[in-house]
């Protein structure tokens, strides 16, 4: 990716928060901070299903709502299909 690229992910960063929770039913997302994390809600807010911010191997944090395994040890977050089609695009 070009430097334009990485300057506007950063910016989103700045504004949104660094990291990332996402709900293991539905799929909502939420950017956060890593100071406002004891606030995050445990259960989603549009369907009460898991929230997840952490990886459960692990704890590492995700950075992308497109995450599928963690970049740190490479377990699975979630399934890799929501809706009938792949989160992520085959490489």
């Amino acid at each position: 990716m070009g430097k334009a690229s990485d300057w506007l992910r950063e910016e989103r960063r700045k504004t949104l928060g660094d990291w990332v929770a996402f709900c293991l039913s539905c799929g909502h997302a939420q950017r956060y901070f890593e100071e406002s994390a004891a606030g995050l809600p445990s259960a989603c807010p549009t369907c009460g299903g898991e929230m997840r911010s952490q990886c459960a191997a692990c704890g590492a944090r995700f950075s992308s709502v497109f995450a599928v395994e963690c970049e740190v040890c490479g377990s699975a977050l979630r399934a890799g299909e929501a809706f009938g089609g792949p989160i992520r695009k085959p490489s």
